[in-house]
């Protein structure tokens, strides 16, 4: 669906913002307003401590499922630790993520460098790439040709892409893709291997923020090394193949899990849409409801709409702004969209429903 036309002429229009996890703030519009009280209320200063104590749990978990591994060594008993291992590199995706928006620590070159030993050395995720294409989805979030999230792949999000798929197999997906999504879900830690790769090995990334490609490609090459010789030596090599299938299966569904919420199933921007920065935040954003387990699990994503309109806002902050953004909202009378976990699940596998619809209508479609 797209924006409404009332909404978008009520809507300030602005030129479109640099790619950048640091929006330009307009002197006297409604963000700045809202940037004012954050900043008065300490809530973008960075939090360290916290920070501290979540990074030395993440990497503490992550180091003892590896040393579990080793422990338990040639036995079936390992597809646990898979499962585990998968839930810790989810971990620390979210704290290679908070490194990525300048939120950790005040030095960029700290956060970057953090960012790089998470994201390529950890988990085997190019950084310089991640920071690129991440950082074109907050300029551009659910706006149709720019945000790389709602582009067109293996799932259609909107009615132009439906109308693209000719091939008998995407004709398929397409057709059934709120069935299949979480199915295919599984695949998508591989995905971000293979993507990683592509782009270090094309210098397909345009941020410079990822370092030179050679660094990339080193912590890449050292994770696979490391990767597959814990593996090796801890078990036989069917087991070894088995493990890394359901270790990159639960990584995949979990990340897949954690970004769904947030923007699928929310209006989708055209080019003709004109919305100023807070508007085209919080309209293409869904918070999702809970306590301090969904903070833990979500990663702090849960908090989408804060997290869009304050990126560099440390984790920790985004539940004290909440209220602050909400109340901010409702006094300019604009939507702020917050549902419970399953709610946020059944609105985007609704949404994909509804857009695979014109293929099932197809006659003779199965």
């Amino acid at each position: 669906m797209t924006i409404h036309t009332q909404v978008l002429v009520d809507a300030a229009a602005t030129a479109d913002r640099p790619t950048s996890t640091a929006p330009t703030v307009e002197r006297g519009s409604d963000y700045a307003a809202l940037v004012k009280v954050m900043r008065g209320a300490g809530l973008l200063d960075r939090r360290l401590a916290s920070y501290g104590i979540r990074g030395s749990l993440t990497v503490g978990s992550y180091a003892a499922i590896c040393l579990a591994i080793v422990w338990v060594g040639n036995s079936w008993y390992q597809l646990i630790n898979a499962a585990l291992f998968g839930l810790a590199w989810g971990q620390v995706a979210f704290l290679g993520h908070d490194a990525g928006h300048h939120a950790i620590f005040g030095s960029h070159r700290c956060n970057d460098t953090l960012g790089r030993v998470l994201g390529n050395l950890f988990v085997g995720l190019s950084y310089g790439w991640w920071v690129d294409t991440h950082n074109r989805h907050h300029a551009n979030p659910n706006h149709e040709g720019r945000d790389p999230d709602v582009g067109d792949g293996v799932l259609a999000f909107t009615t132009a892409q439906v109308a693209k798929r000719n091939g008998p197999v995407s004709r398929f997906i397409v057709r059934r893709q709120a069935y299949l999504f979480f199915p295919l879900l599984a695949l998508e830690g591989i995905s971000l291997h293979v993507d990683s790769v592509a782009a270090v090995k094309t210098g397909a990334f345009r941020s410079a923020r990822g370092g030179s490609r050679r660094f990339e490609a080193i912590g890449l090459v050292v994770h696979a090394a490391l990767y597959l010789s814990l593996l090796l030596l801890a078990m036989s090599p069917e087991k070894a193949i088995v493990f890394a299938a359901v270790h990159q299966a639960v990584w995949g569904i979990y990340m897949g899990s954690t970004f769904a919420p947030n923007h699928k199933g929310m209006p989708i921007i055209t080019s003709g849409d004109h919305l100023d920065f807070l508007r085209r935040q919080v309209l293409t954003s869904r918070n999702v409801r809970g306590g301090v387990l969904t903070d833990f699990a979500l990663g702090g994503l849960n908090y989408q709409i804060e997290h869009h309109l304050f990126p560099s806002m440390p984790r920790a902050s985004l539940r004290i702004a909440q209220p602050i953004v909400r109340a901010h909202c409702a006094a300019l009378c604009l939507p702020y969209c917050e549902v419970s976990l399953i709610g946020s699940y059944h609105a985007a596998l609704a949404h994909l429903h509804a857009v695979g619809a014109p293929l099932r209508a197809v006659p003779g479609a199965r």
